[in-house]
Order: structure tokens, then sequence, then C-alpha cells
């Protein structure tokens, strides 16, 4: 729909429901940015996400200004980057366990893996070792089936929540075991948050005593945000490294010239253009956030279409960055598209996995720190030596996941360039 209506907004007739979609950088900026205040985070499709976070920094108005004003001075890259020692030292401990089934010449569950990984650091530098790691392994996959469970409500927005559709039951089981890690952890820090900079504190110093459920609404959003958006984009790089072996022979070289065999280090990554193009052009094809829906607040004509009161817009990055008008052969993976002279003049809404204007996602520097690091300290070690499946395509949820379960095969990089390994 995106390509025939070649950034025209359009009206989609689903229907009793029938939203705009967006897709022109120049409407989407206008929108996100120029006048975001018109545009909210209302409406059908964001029932099941609020009835998960709450009136946090996932929701709008008075109670997201809130949330946002004391989580920004957590995220800004001044503090991301004051952080990155630790950061990089949390991620190579959790790299350091593939070392086992690596060893044992076992598949390497992807998904469950990456998660991990993205855990064991955000819990421990973001979160101030306040949940266990138990915990944390109990939070993934609830996680991932709140992400599943909604694609019915997905479909049919129009339909209230008293109708049961499928995916209702796995949502509230998921729910139920997100809120019994969370209410707990509230209540044991709601009146003695301590001094420390980690989210939970923040949080319960702003809010604890008097706002227990704002807290625990945030704690969701950010445990939600923090490590669903870079476990799931990693999770994508594999098979497309599989399926484009100059693309990552190119990626490996970049690494061992510029790592070598010590541990990953901050201050590495400024030497690594090219595994930065690499996410970015991963993000292009497969933006975590695929899908940003707003409500209408007042009438308005953009682009020469009259988008009424209350009706909602859809704006998509992962269809915007697959439109022909915008990108050379769009559905190809294609890193250099992202260097320095293939970027120039290119519209700041043409490329936007991380949203734009006031609601902007605030862990944007997190997101690029951790991702390079992760996809650093395992090349630097291993070799990708085989990936089920060798292509992966998309399936709908709340975020953009691989439809098949993706499995890969690493090597030890000395091992696997003695043997010639791919």
């Amino acid at each position: 729909m995106g390509r025939r209506a070649d950034g025209e907004i359009v009206q989609i007739n689903l229907g009793p429901f029938r939203p705009y979609l967006v897709t022109r950088p120049d409407h989407l900026q206008h929108i996100l940015r120029g006048n975001a205040a018109n545009y909210t985070r209302e409406g059908v499709f964001w029932r099941p996400l609020h009835r998960l976070f709450g009136h946090s920094i996932m929701s709008d108005g008075p109670p997201w200004e809130r949330s946002r004003k004391v989580l920004q001075p957590v995220f800004t890259a001044k503090n991301v980057e004051s952080l990155a020692q630790r950061m990089a030292d949390a991620i190579a401990d959790g790299i350091d366990g593939l070392a086992e089934p690596v060893g044992s010449g076992r598949p390497i569950d992807v998904p469950a893996e990456m998660a991990r990984i993205v855990n064991t650091a955000v819990v421990k530098i973001f979160f101030g070792d306040k949940i266990s790691m138990a915990d944390t392994e109990r939070l993934a996959p609830a996680f991932n089936a709140v992400g599943t469970s909604v694609v019915f409500r997905y479909l049919l927005p129009f339909l209230p929540g008293s109708v049961p559709v499928p995916g209702d039951r796995a949502f509230h089981g998921a729910l139920r075991t997100i809120d019994d890690i969370v209410v707990p952890l509230v209540e044991r820090y709601r009146d003695r948050p301590g001094d420390g900079d980690d989210i939970v504190s923040v949080l319960c110093r702003a809010g604890g005593h008097d706002d227990p459920v704002w807290v625990r609404d945030n704690l969701v959003a950010m445990l939600a945000t923090a490590t669903e958006t870079t476990a799931g984009a990693l999770t994508w790089l594999w098979p497309l490294l599989h399926s484009h072996r100059d693309v990552a022979a190119r990626l490996r070289e970049e690494i061992d010239r510029v790592v070598g065999g010590e541990r990953v280090r901050p201050e590495h990554l400024a030497s690594l253009p090219y595994t930065k193009q690499v996410v970015q052009e991963v993000l292009r094809l497969f933006p975590v956030g695929w899908l940003f829906p707003r409500m209408v607040v007042a009438e308005e004509n953009v682009g020469g279409v009259r988008l009424r009161r209350g009706r909602t817009v859809l704006i998509s990055p992962y269809i915007t960055h697959r439109l022909p008008a915008l990108w050379d052969r769009p559905d190809e993976f294609d890193p250099d598209r992202f260097s320095p002279s293939r970027s120039q003049g290119r519209h700041r809404y043409a490329y936007f996995p991380f949203g734009g204007g006031p609601h902007q996602c605030i862990g944007m520097y997190v997101f690029t720190m951790e991702a390079h690091l992760i996809i650093a300290g395992i090349l630097s070690r291993y070799r990708q030596v085989a990936c089920s499946p060798e292509v992966a395509t998309p399936r709908m949820g709340a975020s953009l996941r691989p439809r098949q379960h993706v499995e890969i095969v690493l090597r030890p990089a000395r091992e696997a360039g003695r043997e010639g390994a791919a």
C-alpha cells in the first residue's frame, strides 16, 4: 500500500477502521515534530500497550512529560559515555557465556542468547543489579510473549477489549509474570531508593512514595525498551550476514584490524565505521519499532489531505525505509548506503528507526553503543559458519521479529581461520 501510494497520504479501507497512511519524509516531519502536539499516542492501536505500560514514558500528555523529565538524564549521550567501560565489561562477560555452546558445536539460540547478553549489561548498568538474573530470564520470554500476542488486536483494532481474541490469554499471562517481578521491586525500594543513578533509584526518588503505580509503569517500559530493542535488532543481523558473505567478510576484517585479540573497549568504536553502517542498514530493513500510530487531536490539512479529528494516522519506518522514491534497491541489504558520501542530502525523516520529535526514543545512545560492542565482541572471538534460516522474514507484532526461529553455529576465530571457514 505504501508503494502504491508513492508518498501521498492515503486512507486505508479496513472496514469500520479507516486510518491514514503517511510515508513521505516532509509529512512525517510535520506530524512527528512540527506539530507533534496535534498527534498523540492514543487510539485503538495503543490500547494493548497502555495495558502494559500505563501512564509512563510510553504514554502521552503530563504523565509522559513527567516521565521523560525524570528519565532523560540517565540516557544522555554524556551519561551513557561515562558508563561505557562498565557496559563494555558487562557485555564481554555476557559473551563469555557463548564459549560452552561454541566449544560443544551446538547451535546457538540467537533470540535467547542476544537477550541474555543484552540483559547482563542493561540490568547491571542501568538497573543497579536490583533485578536478579533469574528474574531477568523470566522477563525476556514474557516481553516476547506480549509482543507476539497482540497480533489480533493489531489486525482487529476496532474490537473492544471486552471481546476476546486469540492471544489475550497469553498477553495476560505475560503481564502477570512481569508484575510478579516488577511490583515487589517497587515495594522494596519505593521508600528507600538510595542515592544511586540507576533507573530504579531515580524513579523511586521521583515517585516511589506518592505514586508507586507510575514507578511500576515506567520500570516496565524501560525494561521492555532497553532490552527488547537491542536483542530484537541483533536477531536480524545473523541471517543477513550469512546471506551476504561479502558484507560479513568486510565486517570481520574491520573488527580484526581494530580490535585484534583484545576485549572490545569503548575507544575501539570510533574506528569501526563499517560496523556502524551495518547496524544502520539492519535497522533500515527491520526497524524493531515498525509502527508508530498517532491520533489526530484537531483537524488539519497535510499534503492536501484533510486529517480529521479522532482518526488514526499510521506511520511506519518499515514502509518509509523501503520506498523506491527514497532508496535505491530498497529491499537489498547494502550497508554502503550509509557511507558519508551516499548519506549526504538524505532527508532526516527518510530514516527514523528511533522515531522523531519529542517522542524520539531516549535509549538510542544506549542501543547504539550496546549493539556495536556486542557485534564487535562476538566477531572478534568467533566466526559464523552456519545459520538457520538462511533468510528470515518478519512477523507482525508489537515489535518486528523474525517469523522463523534463528539459530547459528559459531567457531572460534582462530580455528575457523585454520579451517578456511567463510
